[in-house]
């Protein structure tokens, strides 16, 4: 689509694509030929498989972008469109930032680069730095998406905040926001709630910061009570140096709390804290802020839980689809195409005294493939159970009166849950050690956010 030396709006002329980017988007290194500076161009196409959010978020971080003024973000320059009258097959968005030369932290830990204590600290103070100033706006502005990819190590050794495309302007929400953002690993559960604050995305950068020390992402390490377990990693890193700070590693688990209560509430106090070996004390009569989203209405997901067991039973996407309208709507529907077989058989038994055999044969093969539809569509269940006594979560299919494709996993080993969209289709994924727990499929998002938030409740919050 896009090309080297390509110039586009007659001003920004690409020269290399950077990093890996999903389908839809691209980023390009340019040279703004009005300047003569290099600057970073980030592309967006418009097509019809496109959900509105992602232009919304993509239009939002135009606009945090440039109300924002810190020398370690690189500063926005230009919003432009490309028409497809213009050439272009698809309509395409493009953001404009200053360009920091220099290499993502996740670059530098995918070439198995080692960062000493000394480093992490330094880099955890800077980035805090950043946060202070964003958390700390009129309205505080949350980048919602801190990860070794987000974070620049610049040629000058300063470490850069990038890739806005998730930030949230606190002041524009009210109540519950559905927009479900976030990296598995690095965001903390309220994220997945809908309700982000400024902890969130410190526990993002102690998550951030777990990864640089261990060499490995905090989704692929364990999990005890929800909290990423890294003590014993970081005993196999540093094996051969001089052993970590005790308080340094206290500092990241409190940054990494579960609980948003047990967790530093801002930036500037996790910066005084680190800087000044000051660790407070959670209270013992502190609550967890749960999730509050009510099930959304039309939802045919069952849901029985006490303190011992959880059970879900998820009907087929087919039925969820179906009945979105009304029962008497699919009741409808089985009965036109029941009908419409019954009828061909009729026709069929005649149609052998006549020429017509091969149309109504057809036809019958049609109406049969609607009707194992129907009976597919309205027959097929997913059972999950977890037990807490028995430390499983079983996982079964049905077919009306048939059970097939049982797992089971152990509680213990289940990683933090998180969401995967395609599209506008939500599927529920729990990491375990060695596969992943699916659940779901094909749920919308407010139903999907709202089983999260159960499965994470029960799951966690005892």
């Amino acid at each position: 689509m896009f090309n080297p030396e390509q110039c586009l709006k007659e001003r920004y002329q690409l020269q290399q694509k950077l990093g890996r980017t999903a389908a839809g988007r691209q980023t390009w290194l340019a040279t703004d030929l009005q300047s003569h500076e290099q600057v970073t161009v980030k592309l967006l196409a418009f097509s019809p498989e496109m959900q509105w959010d992602e232009l919304k978020l993509f239009e939002r971080e135009a606009q945090v972008l440039q109300a924002l003024n810190h020398p370690r973000i690189p500063r926005y320059r230009d919003y432009f469109s490309l028409d497809k009258e213009a050439g272009f097959q698809l309509h395409w968005f493009g953001l404009v930032q200053d360009y920091i030369p220099g290499n993502s932290l996740q670059e530098l830990l995918d070439k198995n680069k080692r960062f000493s204590e000394k480093q992490v600290r330094a880099m955890a103070t800077q980035v805090l730095d950043i946060l202070i100033y964003l958390h700390e706006l009129s309205p505080p502005v949350l980048h919602r998406d801190i990860k070794p990819s987000n974070l620049i190590l610049g040629e000058d050794k300063q470490v850069y905040l990038v890739d806005f495309g998730a930030v949230q302007a606190q002041a524009a929400v009210t109540g519950v926001t559905f927009t479900v953002v976030g990296t598995s690993g690095y965001a903390p559960l309220e994220q997945f709630w809908g309700r982000a604050v400024a902890a969130s995305d410190l526990y993002a950068l102690g998550a951030t910061l777990i990864h640089l020390l261990t060499g490995t992402a905090p989704a692929d390490l364990p999990q005890k009570e929800g909290r990423v377990y890294f003590r014993d990693s970081l005993r196999d890193s540093f094996a051969s140096h001089v052993s970590l700070d005790s308080q340094f590693i206290t500092w990241i688990e409190q940054m990494t709390e579960m609980e948003l209560e047990k967790r530093f509430s801002t930036a500037k106090q996790a910066r005084h804290s680190l800087k000044h070996g000051q660790i407070q004390q959670s209270s013992s009569t502190s609550h967890p802020v749960r999730g509050k989203l009510s099930k959304p209405s039309g939802s045919l997901i069952k849901l029985k839980a006490d303190r011992d067991k959880l059970a879900i039973t998820i009907p087929a996407p087919g039925l969820r689809k179906i009945t979105q309208y009304s029962w008497l709507a699919a009741l409808i529907l089985v009965s036109f195409h029941t009908g419409i077989f019954i009828i061909i058989i009729v026709g069929l038994l005649s149609s052998i005294f006549s020429g017509y055999l091969d149309t109504t044969l057809s036809l019958l093969c049609f109406s049969l493939f609607l009707c194992l539809f129907d009976f597919y569509s309205m027959g097929e269940k997913t059972h999950v159970v977890l037990e807490r006594n028995l430390n499983s979560l079983s996982l079964k299919r049905q077919l009306w009166f048939l059970y097939y494709g049982q797992q089971q996993f152990s509680i213990s080993e289940l990683g933090n849950a998180f969401l995967m969209n395609r599209g506008s289709i939500y599927e529920i994924r729990i990491p375990t050690v060695y596969s992943m727990c699916k659940l779901g499929g094909a749920l919308g998002e407010h139903e999907s956010t709202w089983l999260l938030q159960e499965l994470l409740n029960w799951l966690y919050f005892k």
